[in-house]
């Protein structure tokens, strides 16, 4: 379907993750998090004809007992659940409705109350959507864990097996991260964590992973104004963030056929949906200045440099010890501090990137500005699965 307008990042607002048991009710987040953005935009509710809100964890209508606390103008509601690409899949669907002409203004929400622990499934009585990656995983990485530290410590171990990346290489990630979430008043972890740090940490895969390189269950909330390059100039809206390109991917056959661990936590859908947004976009990987990805575990953000085109495949060893992957290297990642150090509300992840990425562009990021940036990528991944790559720019 041909895009007929340009999508304009208006408004943005994001709330302070915090702990389970820590944090207010969703409904109460959820609120905070799209007031600000209004505010940020300076737009009423009223100017809103259609709003997503994204969740994993809740009841059928949770995105209206949210939004209800902020106006009842009877616009279309829609409730998300994509797994941990919830919130880029209520940007994606924004956006969708904004460049296809169904609307001029739309709020992207999302929003998670998590429970503590390890992420499991939640109905025992009916067949899990991953019982299929089960199965292939107990075939390609025998552990007993938890699903997702499973997967992803089996596609670390893969990686480790294929090009020789080491422990090491995931703690510098990790330590990485540490270092962006210092000048992030919105992260959940502040404090600087050296390599040594991490890799001292208790052990929960053992020669694969330690607990510092997993990211933490937590509460919160994020949202997104968009609107049309019309309806911009027509409020007096600054058009300075546009979103140029999006891809959204699910599993391809190669999932499970590839017979390998990286290819079951969504290597293709994140190679595809990357290359879907640089063809769609005319620009490539070494164009991108910022990007804030889904570094659930530090070994998906060292799988993801590959998958997005940040370095060759086998190359990502290199890229971290070249110190490519932060400031004053080739592209500063997850500036922010990732969901590693900020935390990982599962519904809130993607719109907490695009606050994030959209301060960067217009240089409002403060202590964690990336200088001179004016293209920014953003990768969320949710298992099960389904993968959205965004592209920004300052016009």
């Amino acid at each position: 379907m041909p895009q007929t307008e340009k999508t304009i990042v208006a408004g943005v607002g994001m709330i302070k993750f915090g702990k389970p048991g820590a944090s207010e009710s969703y409904d109460v987040m959820g609120e905070q998090a799209i007031r600000q953005a209004l505010h940020d935009c300076g737009l009423d509710y009223s100017h809103v004809q259609q709003a997503y809100a994204g969740y994993v964890y809740g009841d059928s209508t949770c995105g209206q007992k949210v939004i209800y606390r902020i106006g009842m103008t009877g616009v279309p509601v829609i409730n998300v659940n994509n797994n941990c690409s919830t919130g880029s899949t209520a940007l994606y669907l924004a956006r969708q409705a904004i460049e296809h002409g169904v609307a001029d203004c739309v709020l992207a929400v999302g929003f998670e109350q998590m429970s503590r622990g390890a992420l499991g499934n939640m109905y025992k009585d009916r067949p899990s959507p991953f019982d299929d990656f089960d199965a292939e995983c107990a075939d390609l990485f025998e552990f007993e864990a938890p699903l997702a530290l499973r997967y992803f410590g089996g596609a670390g171990k893969s990686h480790m097996d294929k090009y020789g990346t080491e422990l090491a290489d995931f703690a510098k990630i990790r330590a990485k991260a540490s270092r962006h979430a210092v000048n992030n008043p919105l992260a959940l972890f502040r404090s600087e964590l050296s390599e040594g740090d991490v890799m001292q940490s208790p052990v929960m895969i053992p020669g694969v992973m330690t607990r510092l390189m997993a990211c933490p269950p937590t509460c919160g909330a994020a949202a997104a104004v968009l609107v049309s390059e019309n309806f911009a100039k027509k409020h007096g809206l600054s058009t300075g963030v546009q979103i140029i390109a999006q891809n959204m991917t699910t599993d391809y056959c190669s999932t499970f056929e590839a017979h390998d661990m990286i290819q079951l936590v969504g290597y293709d859908m994140t190679s595809a949906s990357a290359n879907s947004v640089y063809e769609q976009a005319g620009i490539g990987a070494d164009d991108i200045d910022v990007v804030e990805l889904h570094d659930c575990f530090a070994q998906n953000e060292l799988i993801t440099y590959e998958g997005l085109g940040l370095c060759p495949e086998g190359g990502a060893q290199k890229f971290i010890a070249d110190g490519d992957n932060t400031y004053g290297g080739k592209v500063v990642t997850n500036p922010s501090g990732g969901l590693l150090s900020k935390g990982h509300p599962l519904g809130a992840t993607g719109l907490a990137q695009c606050y994030e990425l959209t301060h960067q562009l217009r240089g409002t990021a403060d202590a964690r500005q990336v200088a001179g940036a004016k293209t920014a990528l953003q990768h969320n991944l949710g298992l099960g699965g389904a993968c959205v790559v965004t592209l920004y720019q300052a016009a």
